[in-house]
């Protein structure tokens, strides 16, 4: 029995412990971005919570905005003055009660760019604060640079096929420079079955070679499974190759958005795979595949941890614009739609489209656990 006790507090320690640090980070800066632009806009910010359910604490700021810590940790909302719920769908007959200046500050009255502000600046805060805990890490830490040179070609692999040989240097894959064989290894990753255009420098002269990366299962060292692409090469590891680089904070933070924007344009490259059927949506993962990784992440140190709250970071903002009723995305949706037209999108069609946004995101969500459950 205190053997099976000590165990589950291992877990919870190990798991839900670095899950939650994680978490609330994220989601309180997306709420945080929301909040601070509706206080610069004028709207009451009635609740800011981080968690859902029944609060664990709870307090008022001067400014009357209830805060509150939920007891489930899988995200948080920001609640303005005349919002019927926590996914700001408007409370029409109540708006319509309020008297002319307290109805002024109800986000629904905010002129249409200062509501759109509002939305955009969770997921906007998502990237920023990506893009600050990379330059961090970049300025204080700096990478360990390996030049994307050809150190040896694997037998019977896409890379021997294509026509490349050691000493090779990878230049740029499909008109996109890389400086480092990390790139190189991130692109080939998320590629398989796709023809890719390498240019390497050989012996001085620029050549560009075809090659189409494997299909490979790799086992990490926690025993995770992942189907990746491989294109059949190791790097060269003198001296002249590697070298740890730490970067002055101006290109620390341009690193940082180099580094956010390409965790977009990989997760829509994945995306675009499972769409097209390419690849499998069993790769999609949810809350439990991420307390997952943030127990194994921990484990590792704080760097790695602090590093998967970027990556998740980045994540959430940029699933949150996706144009889905209930998200962000798809309140921007809904006033691009008054921008063209010159007024709101009808109120009945807004319901509809929350609630099969709402049916969408349920599902998904049901999805991602399931699979997470049989991963």
């Amino acid at each position: 029995m205190e053997a099976l006790v000590s165990q589950i507090f291992s877990v919870g320690f190990g798991v839900i412990v670095p899950f939650i640090f994680v978490l609330t980070i994220v989601v309180f800066f997306h709420e945080l971005g929301h909040f601070y632009v509706a206080r610069r806009c004028g709207v009451t910010v009635e609740v800011f919570s981080v968690g859902f359910g029944r609060p664990l604490a709870s307090w008022y700021d001067k400014h009357g905005t209830q805060w509150k810590i939920g007891w489930m940790p899988l995200g948080g909302y920001v609640k303005f003055l005349g919002d019927e719920n926590a996914a700001s769908a408007p409370d029409i007959e109540a708006i319509e009660k309020m008297d002319l200046q307290t109805r002024k500050t109800t986000l629904f009255d905010k002129p249409l760019g200062q509501r759109a502000a509002v939305v955009a600046a969770g997921p906007v805060a998502n990237f920023i604060l990506a893009i600050i805990i990379f330059a961090g890490l970049y300025a204080v830490l700096g990478q360990r640079v390996t030049d994307p040179a050809v150190g040896a070609v694997v037998a019977d692999s896409a890379a021997e096929r294509a026509g490349f040989q050691p000493g090779d240097l990878i230049t740029a894959i499909d008109d996109t420079r890389v400086e480092t064989f990390a790139e190189v290894r991130r692109i080939v990753t998320v590629n398989a079955d796709t023809e890719l255009m390498f240019e390497i420098r050989r012996d001085g002269e620029l050549l560009v070679l075809p090659a189409t990366p494997d299909w490979y299962l790799e086992t990490d060292r926690f025993g995770n499974e992942f189907r990746i692409g491989r294109l059949g090469v190791s790097v060269g590891l003198d001296e002249a190759n590697a070298r740890h680089v730490r970067y002055n904070p101006v290109t620390a933070v341009w690193m940082g958005v180099k580094e956010s924007y390409f965790i977009v344009e990989q997760t829509f490259t994945v995306l675009g795979r499972i769409i097209t059927g390419r690849e499998s949506a069993e790769s999609l993962g949810g809350p439990i595949r991420i307390a997952q990784l943030s127990g194994q992440a921990a484990s590792l140190g704080l760097v790695a941890l602090i590093n998967l709250t970027a990556v998740l970071s980045v994540s959430i903002g940029l699933i949150n614009l996706f144009p889905i009723p209930m998200l962000d995305g798809g309140h921007l949706m809904f006033y691009a739609y008054e921008a063209v037209a010159g007024k709101p999108m009808p109120e009945k069609v807004q319901e509809v489209g929350m609630r099969i946004g709402l049916s969408l995101v349920l599902t998904l969500f049901v999805f991602v656990t399931w699979n997470d459950i049989t991963r």
